[in-house]
């Protein structure tokens, strides 16, 4: 009920923008019928995402399930592939940050204590 109260409240936000931007006038009945279709869409497309996954032998929804559901919009799969493709690169920039700093982290530190740093992770991989 929660989120499909969220729903209503979102749809009634984007409906005062649209009245605030053409000038058009909504009214509750017809906020309410939005909301409900893009819920029943929303679970719709939940459906077909985890269908997607299971046809593949997934457990995991990944971005080509959810490419895939959005391939009949051109501009909607553009965006999704655009920002996939830039939380991807910033993911690799994340982990090539990690590396740089325990790799430096590694440099700095006097033999005894690289030993022991080593004995440390030895001793957390066999526990």
């Amino acid at each position: 009920q929660r989120l499909k109260a969220a729903v209503h409240y979102t749809v009634g936000c984007l409906c005062e923008e649209v009245e605030e931007d053409k000038g058009v006038q909504f009214s509750k009945q017809s906020i309410a019928a939005i909301s409900e279709i893009a819920f029943r869409q929303c679970e719709i497309f939940a459906k077909d995402l985890e269908m997607f996954a299971r046809h593949a032998k997934r457990a995991t929804v990944t971005t080509e399930d959810v490419k895939l559901l959005a391939r009949r919009s051109n501009s909607l799969l553009k965006y999704i592939t655009q920002k996939s493709e830039e939380l991807a690169s910033s993911n690799m920039e994340q982990k090539e940050k990690k590396k740089k700093k325990s790799s430096t982290a590694k440099r700095e530190r006097t033999p005894g204590e690289q030993e022991a740093a080593v004995t440390e992770n030895e001793d957390s991989n066999m526990a």
